[in-house]
């Protein structure tokens, strides 16, 4: 069998000890946010993206392993495992690989073949392939096995010939050779399935393309192109040469059984190989677009998670309609509701007048400093209004916000029990507003597939989508840290170690006995025992609590190192409210020697002292701020060559999508990123930068807008 460990280690970089110390605190049940952050002597500073990847292919691994067991223990059922087939089976490095040579030995529904063999046709099939009858007459050598069902000579040599079209398929390396050879040399085609229908896939309505060089985006277009019956699509091969390499492996010298042969190799690739190796191609193809546009994805959504809250922000959120009017909510500077309306700035009445007062009037009573508003239908009238409102006198400032998933969270079960005597459209608007307030804490109750960053989402498998954007958000969530006394059932189903059940618990617990002021008490919770305790704990900020080490990353594990070290500085515990010892590092001096007399490892004594220095401290800090007000609110304000400051909503593998203020969001294509070549997007922008634009086109009628970030690339 493969040695997992040292696969891990080579694919992974990584040493034997790192690899093998990781995978037993992963197979012990420790969490991939916790192993990054507390157990860093012992993965030697695996990050928690890092650690995910080799948790994944640690399970790939010992799946095939599990496989590989079970094949052999079948085929020796079968008495037909010879020491040959299973060093091979032990030697594959991919399940693949294993099916593969377990193929001939599956129980198949009865087939040509199967029915030719039940015949007693196999020793036929057996003397043609041994090609050693250099003379003679296939029709009379073929008369000894006329049976039942192959009643002439002819249908005896063409049961022998589907035993034989069987056997090749079967044969695990004719396989890999053809797999290949179609990888290599197969072109994806398609066409359309109404040449006069027009359809957003024209262009792939004569379109080919190598499997080789067919970029990820294409192959999901044309899958769901294929999925709505607007597009037929197949592999295309030169299965002429194909055959040839058949011929080569199996004709081995001239009998008289050569062109039968011939025939039987051809009807083998064209009737059984072929056909299997498109719907392989094809699958291959979904698989590894799919694996990065989940990946994609998931970079989208952390850089989201993870863009700076706004502090102080006193808001007025608007979520902006038509018909029905903009919802308003308004929200102190914690987002708790402190007033709600309806204005008409919108057709069909467009009560621009009385929309203002509303809006002055809130900004005045609640002292309101920033208005949110969402980028959904009537949201340019609504900004006009806004911005009309800011030229004439008032006191706020104003931002556009991606509404992608509020209507998903305001009709949601956990929004109806946060606020149960609120309609769906103003919990949609409060959503907006603590976006703004608090973008991690907001969007951990929306389903991340809803929030808006992602490609061709609900085309993918949604499993591994779910477990992808899940972790994501854990990453995100134990990176920022959580305050224990505020957060939501929701975000703190999220820490590491705790889940739903336990964050309801949680949540509970400090309803009935008031707010923690105490690490420690968390022992008290229903059901959360030592070994959630520390997982969970060092990721749990209290601010004010008993122990002022309490509102920091230092896990309790490390109050004693922390305690000592910090009197080693001359400091008291009670100093790290006043916002943390800037100089620590300078006042301990020899962090290698410390660490040796502290009985701690070195990369945990330089996370205390980093944490000491500023305790809990945001990681957010250091995002791209958010941008307040915009020069252009249309398409009519747009021009060729014009300048602009935008923010960055979605990034895919043709480009980036950058709001601009207007409500279509512009695309810098991959080609007009950067001056040099790249081979994706998220080499030069992510999800929540501020970036400098300039307009290459705008088409009005289809609302698209064409933008490039590099200046002399303003050619359309």
């Amino acid at each position: 069998m493969i040695d997992i460990q040292n696969i891990l280690a080579s694919e992974f970089k990584l040493t034997a000890a790192q690899v093998a110390q990781t995978v037993a605190l992963i197979e012990d049940g420790n969490t991939i946010p916790f192993i990054a952050r507390y157990r860093k002597e012992a993965t030697g500073g695996i990050d928690d993206t890092t650690l995910r990847e080799l948790d994944k292919r640690l399970t790939y691994l010992k799946n095939l392993e599990a496989r590989k067991v079970e094949v052999l223990r079948l085929i020796d059922e079968q008495g037909q495992l010879t020491p040959e087939l299973q060093a091979e089976i032990e030697r594959a490095e991919v399940l693949q690989r294993v099916e593969d040579l377990y193929k001939p030995f599956k129980k198949k529904r009865a087939t040509r073949a199967s029915k030719a063999k039940d015949a007693g046709l196999e020793p036929l099939a057996l003397l043609i392939l041994e090609q050693s009858q250099t003379s003679g007459d296939p029709i009379l050598l073929a008369h000894p096995y006329i049976t039942e069902g192959y009643d002439t000579a002819d249908a005896a040599l063409q049961g022998a010939c589907d035993i034989i079209a069987e056997f090749v398929t079967d044969d695990a390396d004719h396989t890999a050779l053809l797999r290949d050879f179609t990888r290599k040399r197969g072109y994806i085609v398609s066409e359309a399935a109404d040449l006069d229908e027009k359809t957003v896939y024209e262009m792939y309505y004569d379109f080919n393309e190598p499997v080789a060089k067919i970029p990820n985006h294409r192959v999901l277009a044309i899958n769901r192109g294929e999925k709505e019956g607007k597009l037929k699509v197949k592999v295309q091969t030169d299965a002429d040469f194909a055959v040839k390499l058949l011929e080569e492996r199996i004709i081995t010298r001239p009998s008289i059984f050569t062109d039968l042969l011939k025939t039987t190799l051809a009807d083998s690739y064209k009737r059984l190989i072929a056909p299997s190796l498109e719907r392989e191609t094809r699958s291959d193809l979904t698989e590894r677009a799919e694996t990065d546009a989940i990946k994609v994805f998931a970079k989208n959504t952390e850089n989201l998670l993870l863009q700076p809250p706004v502090k102080d922000a006193r808001v007025i959120a608007i979520d902006p309609g038509y018909r029905t009017g903009c919802k308003v909510a308004v929200l102190d500077e914690f987002g708790k509701l402190l007033d709600y309306t309806t204005i008409f700035p919108t057709p069909p009445k467009s009560d621009i007048a009385g929309a203002g007062q509303v809006l002055r009037r809130f900004t005045k009573k609640y002292n309101i400093n920033i208005i949110v508003i969402g980028n959904g239908t009537g949201s340019r009238e609504t900004e006009e209004t806004v911005a009309e409102l800011i030229e004439s006198g008032l006191p706020v400032k104003y931002t556009i916000v991606n509404e992608a998933g509020a209507s998903v969270y305001s009709a949601s079960k956990l929004a109806s029990e946060e606020y149960p005597d609120l309609d769906v459209t103003t919990r949609g608007a409060m959503s907006l507003g603590r976006r703004l307030q608090d973008p991690l804490a907001e969007l951990v109750k929306i389903p991340p597939k809803s929030i808006g960053v992602g490609q061709y989402q609900h085309d993918l498998n949604q499993t591994a989508l779910d477990h992808a954007l899940t972790g994501v958000v854990e990453n995100a969530v134990n990176r920022v840290g959580v305050d224990l006394n505020t957060a939501s059932a929701s975000l703190l189903g999220y820490v590491s170690g705790i889940g739903g059940a336990l964050a309801k618990n949680i949540a509970a617990y400090r309803d009935e006995h008031g707010l923690f002021n105490d690490r420690k008490q968390l022992k008290k919770v229903p059901k959360l025992g030592d070994k959630a305790y520390k997982q969970c704990a060092g990721f749990l900020r209290i601010s004010g609590g008993k122990n002022p080490l309490d509102s920091t990353a230092v896990h309790p594990e490390s109050y004693a190192a922390a305690t000592e070290l910090l009197a080693r500085a001359g400091v008291a515990v009670s100093e790290l409210t006043n916002g943390g010892i800037s100089d620590m590092a300078e006042r301990v001096g020899d962090l290698p020697a410390l660490a040796r007399d502290l009985g701690v490892g070195l990369p945990t004594l330089h996370d205390i002292v980093s944490e000491l220095a500023r305790p809990g401290r945001d990681p957010r800090e250091d995002a791209p701020p958010v941008v307040f007000s915009r020069s252009v609110r249309s398409l009519d304000d747009l021009h060729a060559g014009m300048e602009l400051t935008g923010t960055v909503r979605n990034v895919v593998d043709f480009g980036a999508f950058v709001d601009i203020g207007v409500k279509q969001d512009g695309l810098v294509h991959v080609s007009k990123l950067a001056n040099r070549f790249i081979r994706h997007p998220s080499e030069v922008v992510a999800v929540g930068d501020n970036v400098k634009v300039w307009v290459v086109s705008v088409d009005r009628e289809r609302g698209k807008i064409s933008l490039t970030m590099v200046r002399d690339k303003q050619d359309a």
